[in-house]
């Protein structure tokens, strides 16, 4: 079952941040992951809006993922995006029982 990731980010230094992102595209990879949006320009439909960065990864499964964020090579990457930035990390799983049989009266 596909399992993704949402980055959120505010970058405070451009430069160190880009040191992580060089790194991060062949470990994604690594583990059958990959980009669905990658700082594209979001839009913010409704309430207050976003003005950060924001990152859509997709992975085969939960297992992928614990595997790419435990990588050393991966683990080394961070520090950058550490030493540069701010971030929100979700992961979220495809297929929950809500989506399955949604309740009515939740989607009023």
């Amino acid at each position: 079952m596909p399992a993704y990731i949402v980055s959120m980010m505010s970058i405070e230094d451009a430069e160190t941040y880009q040191k992580y992102t060089d790194r991060t595209p062949p470990i994604v990879a690594k583990y059958g992951g990959k980009f669905l949006t990658r700082g594209e320009e979001v839009t913010t439909v409704e309430g207050t809006p976003y003005e950060g960065r924001m990152v859509l990864l997709e992975f085969p499964d939960k297992a992928s993922i614990d595997a790419w964020f435990n990588d050393p090579e991966y683990q080394e990457a961070m520090k950058f995006r550490h030493a540069s930035s701010k971030m929100h990390m979700l992961l979220i799983q495809e297929g929950g029982e809500n989506t399955l049989n949604p309740d009515p009266k939740l989607s009023q």
